[in-house]
């Protein structure tokens, strides 16, 4: 028994510095991803007004993920330094835990795109035909528009619906050139395809999406079965550790 318990030290001694890197790692994802909800929260915040409800949640799911992931990283550390099976074996149950979380965020997310895709073009229409430039949604499609370079929901056009536009035409924020465009210029519908973007808001921000749509689901998607391995190694360790009795000094 001795022998074997000797022969054993590496083995346990591979899998916890394998451990204790995987939980380094998954701990960088989780800061990571409080990063970028917190950015999202504080940089994106003005346009949450013409995204669907679940869309602006998005920062909020992604903070509390992140947060999430950091502790359990730090838990993780302690239960690979410790070397106790009961500590390993929750770990485990943890990152099974956020892994379904991220599975199931990520599959719904692409199952329901069409609907979200669907409420950005209803709220976005919305904003556009109710614009009075000075509303929250009024400076927030100002804001896209300007920083897009697009026009309207579908191209300027749109904006011919609008309740603005009998008395300001279309926005400046249309404008390909701020000097090239007069009040009377942006209410003349003859001159506007010469002196805004031609391209539509609604239409850019979605061919963008789509077009990065592997590249977004391939990132989710690695992620969340990268903790299939952290799941093995914990539970591997917890079978070794139990098995020859042995503990982590």
């Amino acid at each position: 028994m001795a022998s074997r318990r000797w022969q054993s030290r590496p083995v346990i001694g591979c899998l916890k510095s394998l451990l204790l890197l995987y939980c380094c790692v998954f701990w960088v994802t989780g800061v990571v991803l409080l990063a970028v909800g917190l950015w999202g929260k504080l940089m994106l915040g003005p346009y949450m007004s013409l995204v669907g409800r679940g869309s602006a949640d998005a920062p909020y799911v992604l903070t509390a993920t992140g947060a999430s992931i950091v502790l359990f990283g730090l838990f993780g550390c302690l239960a690979a330094c410790r070397g106790r099976p009961w500590m390993l074996k929750l770990y485990a149950v943890l990152l099974c835990l956020v892994f379904l979380a991220e599975l199931i965020a990520g599959i719904s997310g692409f199952v329901f795109r069409h609907e979200i895709k669907g409420s950005f073009l209803n709220t976005l229409s919305d904003a556009v035909l109710n614009y009075n430039g000075l509303d929250e949604r009024s400076l927030a499609v100002d804001d896209v528009q300007r920083r897009l370079r697009c026009c309207g929901v579908l191209n300027y056009t749109s904006w011919f619906s609008s309740v603005y536009f009998p008395v300001g035409g279309v926005p400046t924020s249309c404008c390909v050139s701020l000097s090239d465009c007069s009040s009377t210029n942006l209410r003349n519908s003859s001159l506007l395809p010469t002196r805004v973007h031609g391209q539509g808001c609604y239409n850019l921000v979605t061919s963008f999406i789509e077009t990065n749509m592997g590249i977004i689901a391939g990132v989710t998607f690695g992620i969340a079965f990268s903790q299939l391995i952290g799941m093995w190694l914990a539970c591997c360790l917890s079978r070794l550790i139990t098995a020859n009795q042995y503990e982590m000094v």
